[in-house]
C-alpha cells in the first residue's frame, strides 16, 4: 500500500494511476463504498463502477433524526436500482446508532464544522467500513465523502489509509471533487431527481445550515 509524503499528494492521479494497472493485468477488484448519500455517490458510482464491482455500503449514524435517516436510505437505494452501471452495484446498510455518534464526540460539540468533530466521525465511519470490508473480502474500501468541497479530503485519505493498515485491507486513495465530480453528481442529482440536502445530517450542520439562511 502506497501512501504519498504529505503536502505532495494528488489523489486522483494515484487512484488514475491504480485503475490503470488494474486494467494492465486485466482485473476488476471488489470495493465497498462508503456513501452519505445517494447525491454524493452519483458521481461516484458512475465512475467507480466501470473498474471495480461495487458495493454501497450506507452507513450514517451522524444523521441525527430517524426520518431523516430513512429518507436518505431510501434515496440511495432507489438510485442504485435506477442507475445504468457496467457492473451490477450491490447495497449494504449499517446500523443507525445516532445514541452511539453522540458518545463518540462528546467534548467536540463545540468544534467548527469541519473541525476536530468531524474529523472523529470521518474515523467512525471509515472503521466500521473498513471492518465490513475486512469481513466481506473486499478487496478495497474508500468513502464518498471527498466528494464534497466542505469536507477535508486530505484528513479523510489520511485516515482511511491508516484504518486500511490496521485492519488489513487497502484503501482507495480518492479525491472525487477533481475532475468535476462535484459538478457532475449535481448533474445526475438533477437528472435523477435525488432528495439533496444542504448539511452533512449531524444536529451541528444542520443548526448551521439554518442559522445561515
Amino acid at each position: 500500500m502506497f501512501y504519498p509524503e504529505k503536502g505532495s499528494v494528488n489523489f486522483q492521479k494515484e487512484l488514475e494511476k491504480l485503475i490503470l494497472k488494474l486494467e494492465h493485468q486485466g482485473k476488476i477488484p471488489t470495493l465497498l463504498l462508503h456513501s452519505c448519500c445517494a447525491p454524493c455517490s452519483s458521481y461516484v458510482i458512475e465512475y467507480l463502477s466501470q473498474y471495480f464491482h461495487l458495493a454501497v455500503f450506507y452507513y450514517n449514524p451522524n444523521i441525527s433524526e430517524r426520518e431523516e435517516y430513512e429518507k436518505r436510505v431510501e434515496e440511495q437505494k432507489r438510485l442504485i436500482r435506477e442507475f445504468p452501471v457496467k457492473y451490477k452495484v450491490d447495497f449494504l446498510e449499517g446500523i443507525y446508532d445516532n445514541e452511539n455518534y453522540n458518545k463518540i464526540i462528546l467534548g467536540l460539540e463545540d468544534c467548527k464544522e469541519g473541525g476536530e468533530r468531524c474529523f472523529v466521525c470521518y474515523d467512525m465511519r471509515l472503521r466500521e467500513t473498513a471492518k465490513v470490508a475486512k469481513e466481506g473480502g473486499f478487496d478495497y474500501f474508500t468513502t464518498t465523502l471527498s466528494i464534497s468541497p466542505l469536507k477535508n479530503s486530505a484528513k479523510l485519505n489520511e485516515i482511511g489509509y491508516h484504518l486500511g493498515i490496521e485492519y488489513g485491507i487497502e484503501y482507495l486513495l480518492s479525491d472525487f471533487k477533481k475532475k468535476e465530480g462535484y459538478k457532475r453528481s449535481i448533474e445526475l442529482s438533477k437528472e435523477y431527481d435525488l432528495y439533496r440536502q444542504n448539511y452533512c445530517g449531524c444536529i451541528f450542520s444542520k443548526n448551521q445550515s439554518i442559522e445561515s439562511e
